[in-house]
């Protein structure tokens, strides 16, 4: 296993509620849910999520050293994405490259660990990075 999988592991396995914010829907605040957990064996963290409104769909997120550290994303859509995962001292990023929706993800753990900040940006050009999605998860058990 990935020392550095090892180490988010250490600081994202378990249960979280969320809070989140995103400009297609102004002035409202998405609650939700989340929590990480190896799959038996340990090799890979499993992620699922959901979201208490009908426009943010439910997901699963499968985080894992295939071919690198990567982040497999599926939601109730049926979309299918696979991110660069890198784990950083204060939490991690996750980006991907794709011709008209780029995408990046930075999750910051707050100083006690039970409070992480993520903010999304994607861009349709490469070069214009907006900001999207604003995501507060805390810790609930």
């Amino acid at each position: 296993m990935s020392a550095d999988l090892e180490r988010l592991g250490r600081r994202l396995v378990r249960a979280w509620t969320t809070e989140a914010t995103h400009p297609a829907v102004p002035g409202t605040i998405v609650s939700g849910s989340a929590e990480a957990q190896w799959l038996e064996g340990e090799p890979f963290l499993i992620f699922p999520s959901q979201n208490d409104h009908p426009d943010f769909p439910d997901s699963v997120s499968i985080l894992g050293d295939t071919d690198g550290l990567r982040w497999h994303y599926f939601d109730s859509r049926g979309v299918h994405r696979i991110y660069e995962l890198r784990v950083t001292d204060d939490g991690w990023e996750i980006a991907r490259d794709a011709p008209q929706f780029s995408q990046r993800l930075t999750v910051r753990f707050q100083v006690d660990d039970n409070t992480m900040e993520g903010r999304s940006k994607p861009a349709t050009d490469d070069e214009t990075w907006k900001d999207d999605l604003q995501i507060t998860y805390r810790r609930s058990r």
